[in-house]
């Protein structure tokens, strides 16, 4: 049984965050940790409170797991503040964490901020070097690169840019790009650009679908995939989650991906490997 850490903010309503995490995890067949970085009060309808977690504690909870069980991948989500970003930077050297899977919850699909603005530095300068894949959507490779992201050209340059900065691997998430009928990702892999397409879905349950993403990636790397095809079975697996979760009629906003679909079935997925550098 593979394990994986996941270090995150809480979703009470069970959408995102941790709870989305772990139950992906189990969907995919690895064992679930988690260290809390932040409880968050909130529902389908938005956030209502945030309470951050001391960063010692966020360490310690780190140290309780690994110093026992051990952990075959991480991921990142929710990280809140400086402090627990270098915390985060600290223990995943000391552990010396080989695929650090960092979802970087900067800026919300609708492009409310998420990490406080003087933190942003010190992900850039302390945690993306030690990632072996970042996943940011749109709003979050703006921030990250200041490029506009209205094409697939603009999501290459993009991901060429964050590469940059350290990190072994970058997945654009395109959800949201604009004029196009598809749900297009880019993978940079520092070689060669890889970009997944499936049909676009037309759902409003789409509330945490970035953890949900992430989280699939780091179950299939931490069983061994390579990040092209870790990435594809994620892709696969979100896409399913969407689809059925029109049947989980779960609150009045945006609703959550059904994390239950642990077997990807149905799923029209095309893969062009666009070019090599």
């Amino acid at each position: 049984m593979k394990k994986v850490l996941t270090i995150a903010g809480s979703d009470s309503g069970g959408g995102a965050g941790i709870q989305a995490d772990l139950k992906t995890f189990s969907a995919r067949g690895v064992f679930g940790m988690s260290a809390i970085t932040a409880l968050t009060a909130q529902n389908t309808m938005g956030v209502h409170g945030v309470f951050e977690i001391d960063p010692n504690f966020v360490a310690k909870q780190i140290d309780s797991v690994m110093s026992d069980m051990g952990a075959n991948a991480w991921k990142t989500g929710m990280l809140s503040n400086a402090e627990i970003i270098q915390i985060v930077a600290d223990r995943a050297t000391k552990y010396n964490i080989q695929l650090l899977i960092i979802d970087p919850v900067m800026v919300a699909k609708g492009g409310d901020p998420l990490l406080k603005a003087e933190a942003t530095s010190t992900l850039i300068s302390k945690l993306l070097p030690l990632g072996y894949v970042l996943t940011p959507n749109l709003h979050e490779a703006k921030v990250l690169t200041g490029i506009d992201i209205t094409t697939i050209e603009d999501a290459q340059e993009s991901a060429l840019k964050i590469f940059e900065m350290g990190v072994k691997n970058v997945v654009i998430k395109g959800g949201h790009l604009p004029n196009i009928n598809a749900a297009i990702d880019i993978l940079y892999d520092g070689n060669t650009f890889t970009e997944f397409r499936v049909p676009r879905i037309n759902t409003n349950n789409t509330h945490g679908t970035g953890c949900t993403f992430a989280s699939a990636l780091a179950a299939e790397l931490a069983k061994g995939n390579n990040i092209i095809k870790a990435v594809h079975i994620a892709k696969a697996y979100l896409t399913q989650a969407i689809k059925s979760a029109d049947n989980l009629h779960i609150g009045k906003g945006h609703g959550p991906t059904d994390h239950s679909q642990g077997t990807i079935v149905d799923v029209d997925l095309s893969i062009v490997n666009v070019r090599k550098l």
